[in-house]
């Protein structure tokens, strides 16, 4: 995925029978798309005298956010590099030296991509629930779009996590999965925290 390929392009080459972009990319584009649209009620709320005690919290949100896009977007390239790795020992046979050696590392490394990329998608919800008073009460509607795809981007982040955890030892995997539950629990609650208030 390219950061500077067109909407058409990505959905057609996630639509294509290749391994990537996947479910990583469509992952991290919902979270992106998440903080695009966040972004956008924050530049509508921007130099209003009706929000004007907001103003450096906004300008400062607005950076975070822009930010926040840029991440989701070099997680999903992180996200098909750590698979690529990892397919690539899949072929190998179980008992050859190169795969026992880099096992580990490999399913470490594409496990990673996918659990930041949900930490940022309730980073990003956390900073969405701060927006609800400070901005334009007209665009409403476009902060509660934010907030379901952050937590869409939420829930696609940990299935790409959960796909792995068979092949890590089962404390691990047991304790990455408790994680998981908690932020998702976390991110349905900012959810429906933002969608309250901006009803």
């Amino acid at each position: 995925m390219s950061s500077d390929q067109t909407i058409t392009g990505f959905l057609d080459a996630l639509a294509d029978k290749q391994p990537t972009p996947g479910g990583g990319a469509a992952a991290a584009m919902t979270g992106a798309t998440a903080a695009a649209t966040a972004s956008m009620v924050v530049s509508y709320s921007l130099g209003k005298k009706k929000l004007a005690e907001h103003e450096e919290s906004n300008q400062a949100a607005g950076k975070q956010l822009a930010n926040a896009r840029v991440m989701f977007l070099k997680l999903a390239e992180e996200d098909a590099e750590g698979y690529g790795v990892l397919n690539a020992l899949w072929s190998l046979d179980k008992d050859d030296p190169k795969r026992v050696a880099r096992w580990d590392a490999a399913v470490a490394g594409a496990i990673a991509p996918p659990r930041a990329m949900l930490a940022l998608a309730v980073d990003l919800l956390m900073r969405i629930e701060s927006l609800v008073p400070t901005t334009n009460r007209m665009l409403r509607s476009d902060l509660g779009v934010a907030a379901v795809l952050a937590e869409a981007a939420a829930r696609a982040a940990a299935w790409n996590v959960r796909i792995n955890l068979p092949l890590v030892d089962e404390t691990a995997g047991g304790r990455i999965g408790e994680e998981i539950d908690a932020e998702l629990a976390h991110a349905s609650s900012l959810c429906a925290a933002i969608e309250k208030g901006c009803a």
